[in-house]
């Protein structure tokens, strides 16, 4: 391998780096995101159609191909070779591919990966990436699950590649939950619905019927949903949904209208905004005792809370200084500082897995922005606008928000994703109008 073909492929790994906001690190320590509007042109990256092992199923190969195209494409940082422009055929997982073959067509990386049907109903499936100027492999893995569950194979894979090529855990092996609407905007039928992050598997869990939902939010157990329900006559309250067993409670009776509940990191927490004689203030529920704290006392309307991974610190909107701006409390309310001084309204405060930013809906001059703020308000930055963008949501890595939008006056909501620099804006599909997405954690 040549020195400065070796060193072409550093110059690529690190325009990735670049991009995403990593720090390189030494070769074996965890890679660091830091903000940065840093843009370059996509990786490319070669990948062939997967081998389906002897007596395996080639359809099946192909669909878990072009899953993991799809989810690597969407990411906005690879960019896949037409098939059309390969050399080798690849045919064999274990032989090493002839690297000159791919260099030719510009291919930075090449991903193989092989399909087995196993004995007990399973598949295996076993992938390769390989750094083609270095003429040296960056990982293998092997995935064995069911064989009705391969688009999950497929998400892991895609995350496995994100990985290899980052340094940073990926996203597609992940969930959404979202209100789903239907019928009439004068009597609008909502209920909770849940997909994967590529909107494939579409199920309802509500039936909209009874109750209008809003608001929902994962348990970083992943095994809960918290959401607002709304009944006819009755003021807003806050539910838990067990996702495996499909049950919901209530959590307690309040005299009046709750909002926006969210888990702690630890998920032993719920926060929440209670209005109490016309105001709004922030509280706390411990979901093993149901005792309630009260947080904020002000006459300012408080909404909107969001803890810190780490625990320690809570977001939250608040009017207090004569328009609605964001601010930062310690978690047991003290301290009380805002971060936010723009112009309109700042809304939906959602702390980033990482710690290191705070996402944010703003309202300027008739216009709506997802942007993000770290949280001693410093480095704020608006990276989406239209008619209507709002209640962003974190991908668990960090890296993405999903968000619904109105693109104009009488549109019906959709949801839409969005990564740090703001150019890789996407239209998430899902069934009908859509709106208040949340994202999983990483499935186990």
């Amino acid at each position: 391998m040549r020195e400065d073909e070796k060193m072409k492929m550093t110059f690529k790994l690190l325009a990735v780096a670049i991009a995403l906001g990593l720090a390189p690190l030494s070769a074996d320590a965890r890679v660091k995101i830091d903000i940065t509007q840093g843009n370059v042109e996509p990786m490319p990256i070669a990948v062939p159609e997967f081998i389906a092992a002897a007596g395996g199923n080639p359809e099946l190969a192909k669909n878990i191909t072009e899953v993991v195209k799809a989810d690597l494409d969407r990411s906005g940082l690879f960019s896949i070779i037409d098939p059309r422009a390969y050399i080798e055929d690849v045919a064999n997982l274990n032989v090493r591919p002839r690297f000159a073959d791919w260099r030719l067509i510009n291919a930075q990386v090449l991903v193989v990966a092989e399909v087995k049907s196993l004995a007990d109903g399973r598949i295996d499936v076993a992938t390769r990436v390989w750094d083609v100027y270095a003429d040296e492999q960056l990982g293998a893995v092997s995935f064995k699950t069911p064989a009705d569950n391969w688009r999950r194979a497929a998400h892991k894979v895609a995350d496995f590649v994100y990985k290899a090529l980052t340094g940073e855990e990926g996203y597609f092996d992940t969930r959404i939950v979202f209100v789903h609407e239907t019928g009439p905007k004068a009597k609008r039928v909502k209920q909770l619905m849940i997909m994967d992050q590529d909107g494939a598997n579409p199920a309802p869990l509500t039936d909209g019927l009874n109750y209008q939902v809003l608001t929902p939010r994962f348990s970083p157990t992943q095994q809960q949903i918290t959401y607002m329900a709304l009944y006819d006559k009755k003021p807003g309250q806050i539910f838990l949904f067990n996702i495996a067993t499909g049950e919901q409670e209530q959590l307690g009776t309040f005299r009046g209208m709750t909002f926006a509940p969210r888990f702690s990191p630890d998920g032993s927490q719920v926060l929440m905004a209670m209005e109490r004689n016309g105001n709004s203030d922030v509280f706390r529920m411990d979901l093993a005792t149901r005792a309630l704290t009260r947080l904020t006392d002000n006459p300012g309307i408080d909404v909107s809370p969001t803890m810190s991974p780490d625990g320690r610190r809570i977001a939250f909107a608040s009017d207090r200084g004569g328009s609605q701006q964001i601010y930062v409390m310690e978690a047991n309310g003290q301290n009380q500082k805002r971060i936010t001084f723009g112009e309109g309204r700042y809304m939906t405060p959602v702390w980033s897995p990482r710690g290191d930013l705070i996402a944010f809906t703003r309202q300027y001059q008739g216009r709506f922005y997802i942007g993000v703020i770290r949280p001693d308000g410093q480095g704020e930055r608006l990276l989406t606008e239209s008619y209507l963008d709002e209640g962003p949501t974190w991908s668990p890595n960090g890296r993405v928000l999903m968000f619904h939008r109105e693109q104009s006056p009488g549109d019906g909501p959709s949801l839409w994703s969005v990564d740090l620099t703001g150019r890789n804006l996407r239209r998430v599909r899902t069934p009908a109008d859509a709106s208040d997405p949340a994202w999983s954690p990483l499935l186990p």
